[in-house]
């Protein structure tokens, strides 16, 4: 039966969440007005990285805290640290302040994916007809990808950039209101103890000089030997080292290494990282293609990505009821693999006289590989866990995908570069940039879904299970 009042509740968490997602996506379109307005045009892809970093490192460190302290406490402290930094996002006088306070909102924003998805679980277990609630909840991730570009366009054309920022304060003052007044305060299942304070040092500098890396070698001109690409790399590689001997002597580590003995939590993370390839293939570099290729503004590029970010929806939707009606997972998830390479091969095909028509047909492809993935995922991993350490995979999922996503730009935009500087003396740049995006996307999206299918087949198959004691336990805490 569904416990009262979890409708209030689930409106204000997946609320959050959307928000969350919506500003990795929403500066793009509003970031050519910004640096018109601001200067500091050597500085434009930090405003989309200071965010991507603070929100990817503190992921992991929020899921882990929540399941030992609690839900509540620390969503709330995300999403008012979130708030604040939108805020000051939209008063900002020139292009440091701004990036300084894109790493605030970011630092906030680490909360509320991971803790959204580990909440819905709890108050929708997914052996009940929660499985169509974590199916909506892949939805509202593929709808982010839909109105991002489209709002960061409709605010800089009709009103100002700003409001791509003060939009988050009413909704986000709102939403938290909901929390403190409805979501019940119920204490962490994981335990309690010394917080990993090593841990949590080694894990954000590692993955700080991962991010950093990463977004050097995207950047036109760098190379991978490059001494601002390869000496992050190095360090990350050598303190990510470092990070899990640290962690399988923490009494409470920030990420539980115990959690990889099992095969299942395992592969999901693996095939988590290795879709975010096919997925920045499509979110990423079709809009470039628009742009670049056919000359069109990055509001109509965003607008034309409409077929796959709506097959997006529809195929986590689908996902949903999927495992709702059968009770299983994995052969569903197995299918997506296969419309992701179909999808991202046909794309090979692309040049400057594609028809509209046909390449939405291969974009419905790749949406309706992607959005499996998107609750799928989360379910299985979910699944694979005990209730203490839901927390914990559900922000893990989400850490591997941003880290996937992050390494997918820097191999992709390479190539990408490399192709159009072969391509654009003979054949033109428009023509050029066509090539580059018929070589990028058919490249990461079939090695993305080859790797994502070997771990899907490898994966045990099993039976959903309603969540053991400590969750329903929050289900009466939803219903007094």
């Amino acid at each position: 039966m569904k416990p009262r009042g979890n409708g209030l509740v689930l409106l204000a968490v997946l609320g959050g969440m959307f928000l969350a997602m919506l500003d990795q996506t929403i500066v793009g379109t509003a970031l050519p007005r910004i640096t018109a307005e601001l200067g500091g045009t050597t500085l434009y892809t930090w405003v989309v990285t200071a965010y991507l970093l603070t929100s990817t490192v503190t992921v992991p460190l929020y899921g882990r805290l929540s399941d030992q302290h609690g839900r509540k406490p620390l969503l709330l402290i995300g999403m008012i640290v979130f708030v604040g930094g939108s805020a000051l996002c939209g008063v900002a006088q020139d292009m440091v302040q701004l990036i300084a306070f894109r790493a605030i909102q970011g630092l906030g924003a680490g909360a509320l994916l991971p803790l959204s998805i580990a909440l819905v679980m709890e108050m929708f277990p997914p052996g009940s007809n929660g499985a169509r609630v974590q199916g909506a909840l892949g939805g509202v991730m593929g709808l982010t990808y839909l109105a991002g570009p489209f709002l960061g366009g409709l605010f800089t054309d009709h009103a100002s950039w700003r409001w791509a920022f003060y939009v988050n304060v009413p909704l986000g003052l709102a939403l938290i209101a909901i929390v403190v007044l409805r979501l019940p305060n119920r204490p962490g299942v994981g335990g309690g103890g010394r917080p990993d304070y090593a841990g949590i040092a080694v894990f954000t500098v590692a993955i700080s000089a991962l991010l950093l890396g990463l977004t050097e070698k995207g950047l036109d001109g760098h190379t991978w030997t490059d001494v601002t690409v390869a000496g992050p790399i190095a360090l990350a590689a050598a303190l990510l080292v470092v990070f899990v001997l640290v962690e399988r002597r923490a009494a409470s580590p920030i990420m539980p290494m115990h959690l990889f003995g099992n095969r299942t939590y395992t592969l999901v993370s693996l095939t988590s990282f290795s879709t975010a390839f096919c997925m920045y293939a499509g979110v990423v570099f079709l809009p470039r293609y628009f742009q670049e290729a056919l000359g069109v503004s990055a509001t109509e590029s965003g607008l034309r990505i409409y077929p796959m970010t709506l097959a997006m929806v529809a195929g986590s939707v689908l996902m949903g009821a999927l495992m709702s009606r059968t009770k299983l997972y994995k052969p569903w998830l197995v299918v997506a693999p296969f419309l992701l390479a179909a999808g991202a091969l046909l794309c090979a095909n692309l040049t400057l006289g594609t028809s509209g028509v046909v390449l939405a047909g291969w974009m419905l492809l790749l949406g309706l590989g992607m959005g499996p993935m998107l609750s799928g995922l989360t379910v299985a991993a979910q699944q694979s866990v005990e209730p203490q350490y839901i927390g914990t995979a559900s922000a893990n999922l989400t850490f591997f995908r941003q880290i996937g996503g992050s390494v997918a730009l820097a191999i992709g935009g390479t190539l990408y570069t490399s192709t159009v500087t072969a391509e654009a003396p003979v054949h033109g740049l428009a023509a050029a940039h066509a090539s580059a995006a018929a070589a990028v996307i058919p490249a990461l999206g079939v090695v993305g879904a080859l790797i994502a299918l070997v771990a899907l087949v490898a994966m045990p198959g099993r039976r959903l299970e309603v969540p053991a004691t400590p969750q329903s336990k929050v289900e009466a805490g939803f219903a007094s």
